[in-house]
């Protein structure tokens, strides 16, 4: 067989394998918590762009493991439950803004929670109202919706009242290349409901079948039509 073949059978291979259920739920190893290659060198490009124009780009939460996915979900569940609430009742408070482990877009490493360090801001910068109005980093969001698309980069959570599942996350951002393909392999791939309940995720055994399955098609359908 001739080298040109064995390179052409290579490429077709690397081009269509599957990902992995490991690397879609973030259980695969990244000790250092990086993100893909290529939304990274996107990420570097995107921030010299925008420090010319004064706005200094800082990315406070990229890669999530399955594991710190799983301790941000075990403290909030842990906190419900100490308030009374039922277990259905507790999964709706923490999807107002929290991912359920195994599900979150940051295990892919092509999404990002970004801000202005350069701008003037305490307490927690994660919040709507420091993107709107009188905001640290509304110069960052008006800035990011004019040139974020031009470097790969679309808005996850949008304000659009029509849209399902998470609220409104102006700082959350995605690198369409590479996670467009990556959520067509989760939602054809990904077992949802054997995997969940076959997990260490506090509460989970007693969530019902028919809230898991709206979450499937609430909120991790639920993105920007640009990114599916």
């Amino acid at each position: 067989m001739k080298l040109t073949t064995i390179f052409f059978l290579f490429l077709f291979a690397s081009t269509t394998a599957q990902i992995s259920t490991q690397q879609l739920t973030g259980q695969t190893t990244n000790v250092e918590n990086a993100l893909e290659s290529d939304a990274q060198s996107a990420f570097n490009k995107m921030r010299a762009a925008a420090l010319k124009d004064g706005i200094d780009l800082k990315i406070v939460s990229g890669y999530r493991s399955f594991n710190r996915q799983r301790q941000i979900w075990n403290r909030k569940y842990k906190k419900y439950t100490a308030q009374g609430l039922a277990p259905d009742a507790i999964f709706d408070k923490i999807v107002e803004y929290s991912t359920v482990p195994g599900t979150s877009r940051h295990h892919w490493g092509t999404d990002m929670d970004i801000i202005d360090q350069g701008a003037s801001y305490s307490g927690d910068v994660l919040v709507p109202n420091k993107f709107h109005g009188e905001g640290p980093f509304c110069k960052m969001k008006d800035w990011m919706e004019q040139h974020a698309a031009t470097y790969g980069f679309e808005l996850v959570y949008t304000l659009n009242e029509n849209r399902t599942g998470f609220k409104y996350e102006p700082w959350h951002y995605s690198y369409a290349p590479l996670s467009r393909k990556l959520l067509k392999e989760y939602l054809s791939e990904t077992d949802f409901l054997i995997f969940l309940r076959s997990q260490d995720i506090l509460g989970m055994e007693k969530i019902s079948d028919e809230r898991l399955l709206r979450y499937y098609n609430e909120h991790i359908k639920g993105v920007n039509p640009s990114l599916q």
